[in-house]
């Protein structure tokens, strides 16, 4: 589980499971103490955290601009308890959205200064499947047509006082019709446009960490999309 607190992202990992990729400059095993803000940068690790050490590290992560923080992971004997308890802290919403590709190309919507990619909230009653199909004709004005799940992304906001944590179904979809394609003004987008990965790359430089995460698991599902390139 990869949750985006205030676009930092915090990991959950299974101890069985942590096979660790990257080198982690700081390391904390069992703390029963967070240490000071200033000591946390680059990639942390935490082992073995306490549930009072996981509250305290969502109201830092939450409230702190932790400039210097790039990632942090905790890697517990009881991950599924801990998932419950992260999740029990916040109001669950739930929204679907999806990557469409036409040819080599890939679908971006622009929205509040940012490149973005079309999603939005379930409807009463409605599948994840069918949020996403909703959203993406509704966001961009176009037919598509569902071709395989990527992911699910968590990230977390404040609204009207209310702490919530965002569980966004993706998946990868192919255009049918765009002949009519258009911004939905009315969602505050204001673009919709067609890039080549060369061009997705450097929208997604001034875009979500999640979106780029999001990018890149996709990539991994459909490695030879950009082939020809």
């Amino acid at each position: 589980m990869k949750i985006f607190i205030n676009d930092k992202p915090l990991d959950l990992v299974a101890s069985s499971e942590f096979l660790p990729k990257k080198t982690f400059e700081c390391v904390y095993d069992s703390p029963t103490e967070l240490p000071a803000t200033a000591d946390f940068h680059d990639d942390v690790l935490i082992k073995n955290p306490s549930r009072d050490i996981i509250v305290r590290l969502l109201f830092l992560m939450r409230n702190r601009k932790l400039k210097n923080l790039d990632s942090i992971t905790l890697v517990t004997e009881e991950k599924k308890a801990i998932k419950s308890f992260i999740k029990s802290r916040f109001m669950i919403i739930k929204a679907a959205g999806g990557i469409v590709t036409k040819g080599e190309k890939v679908l971006f919507i622009h929205r509040l200064g940012k490149w973005d990619l079309p999603k939005g909230k379930f409807e009463k009653k409605e599948s994840p499947e069918a949020c996403a199909l909703r959203e993406v004709a509704e966001e961009c004005n176009i037919q598509v047509k569902l071709t395989g799940p990527i992911c699910k992304t968590w990230h977390t906001y404040t609204q009207n006082r209310k702490s919530i944590l965002k569980k966004t179904y993706w998946y990868s979809m192919d255009c049918v019709d765009d002949s009519r394609m258009k911004p939905q003004l009315g969602e505050g987008i204001i673009e919709t446009k067609w890039m080549n990965h060369q061009d997705a790359k450097v929208a997604l430089i001034n875009s979500y960490p999640s979106m780029r995460y999001l990018y890149q698991q996709f990539l991994r599902l459909h490695p030879g999309i950009y082939q020809t390139l």
